[in-house]
């Protein structure tokens, strides 16, 4: 029992989560890089990227929640040294995540426009010329992209976190490189940010997978990889992976309709909400990581039936996301005009983009920890479906309902919106430290051991 206590030394706790935060640092450099490059295309291009994005983010998360799911199965195979069945399931990942990708992409080029005007009908032609042209470009980059995830989750379940993190600066160096070369050398404007996007992921994509078929990796791609499922495998990835991919997309879907409740507003609101929109992506850096960290250290502690040290792993994780974001935010609260200062946009877009930042950064500090975060260490135990049902109902009710309540009946404009979303992040966070301290997220585990 005395080995189980240590699973994760402080040490090994450090080389996982500062890598994941410098990981999504960089990640986030890329949106700040392209909206920032972009900008000096005009508020048309900055608005196009934003709400192709949107639909991007949920077309993404289809698959990217099955990362999810395999790398919280293979991580509980660790935990329970059966390294077979972790190489098995980085597999049968894989074959998923390329399937489903390919036909997201085949999907998205093939209802490029029809998609964008069900969605965003309304808007402006020059911001649904730009958004048109971005998203066929982007939509190639899907399979990439899902091999890029399918890979980075299986490194980050053994632990190693350090290897996404220099793809993922490599990839961003590519990406920054290209927006330089097509922006501002030969003012290729929103061709330029999608196609700079589009090359990056098919370098990190390449780069992971070979990584990934290093056979002396504890999980690794077999070298006789087979176009053949293995169900009782697909079955223990979809018991996370579909409740998650659910919660995410259903997530992204409300986002989106509220998206269109913004175009309504006009080209400045539009403009302000994909500034607030980068900037609150890094505001959740400290807890986004720790989220990510929490399916690889709470999957290996559950698998190895360390369930007294899971808990005080979930609890100490916790407590560095606090720390990291009430240290972030505080910044970003002081320094918010400098940072949308960077954009060239009217005074009205950015004088909004400031008081939806500041208003943003507030409530990051004290829910987004405990809403999304802390669902991640119930995703690790296999207790998935109840993270989904709260996320479905917050997101209907508080998020999308409070949105227009505010917007159409309180005459809030964009910031109504952000404020339905504060609300959401409370009504998430009471029902899942509830969960947590019940100890009912554990009850799941007896019956996928």
């Amino acid at each position: 029992m005395e080995a189980k206590k240590e699973i994760f030394s402080g040490k090994q706790l450090r080389q996982l989560i500062l890598p994941l935060i410098m990981e999504q640092v960089l990640g986030i450099t890329v949106g700040l890089a392209d909206s920032i490059m972009v900008s000096s295309a005009g508020e048309a291009a900055v608005s196009g990227v934003s709400l192709v994005d949107s639909i991007n983010i949920l077309l993404v998360n289809l698959f990217c929640s099955l990362s999810t799911g395999g790398a919280v199965a293979a991580a509980h195979h660790l935990g329970e040294n059966q390294r077979e069945k972790a190489v098995k399931t980085a597999d049968q990942l894989l074959l998923c995540v390329t399937g489903i990708s390919l036909a997201v992409a085949l999907i998205s080029i093939a209802g490029n426009r029809a998609i964008l005007r069900a969605v965003f009908g309304s808007v402006e032609q020059d911001v649904m010329r730009n958004a048109v042209i971005y998203f066929y470009i982007t939509a190639v980059s899907f399979p990439f992209l899902g091999i890029y995830n399918a890979s980075s989750a299986l490194s980050r379940a053994m632990g190693n976190s350090r290897v996404t993190m220099y793809i993922s600066v490599l990839t961003n160096i590519v990406n920054i490189a290209g927006n330089a070369v097509f922006i501002l050398v030969f003012h290729a404007g929103v061709y330029g940010v999608a196609i700079s996007t589009l090359i990056s992921r098919i370098v990190g994509a390449v780069i992971m997978y070979v990584i990934l078929r290093d056979s002396k990796k504890p999980i690794h791609l077999s070298g006789t990889l087979r176009v053949r499922f293995s169900p009782e495998i697909v079955r223990r990835i979809m018991k996370v992976g579909i409740p998650t991919g659910m919660d995410n997309c259903i997530f992204q879907i409300g986002k989106i309709l509220v998206q269109s409740l913004v175009a309504g507003l006009g080209t400045t609101a539009i403009t302000a909400n994909a500034i607030a929109g980068v900037m609150a992506g890094i505001a959740v850096i400290p807890a986004s990581a720790i989220g990510i960290a929490m399916i690889t250290v709470v999957g290996q502690t559950a698998g190895a039936a360390a369930l007294d040290e899971t808990v005080r792993y979930v609890k100490k994780l916790m407590l560095y996301a606090y720390i990291g974001m009430v240290g972030l935010n505080l910044l970003m609260i002081v320094s918010a005009r400098c940072i949308v200062g960077l954009y060239a946009v009217t005074p009205e877009a950015a004088d909004m983009a400031v008081r939806v930042v500041i208003f943003h950064s507030v409530c990051a500090m004290l829910l987004w920890p405990t809403g999304f975060a802390l669902p991640n260490a119930m995703r690790a135990v296999f207790d998935a479906n109840y993270t989904m049902i709260v996320s479905v109902v917050s997101m209907w009710v508080f998020r999308i309902g409070m949105s227009y309540l505010f917007v159409l009946y309180f005459d809030l404009g964009l910031l109504g919106v952000w404020a339905a979303m504060g609300v959401d992040w409370l009504f998430r966070s009471a029902c899942f430290v509830r969960r947590v301290k019940s100890g009912r997220w554990l009850g799941h585990l007896g019956k996928n051991m």
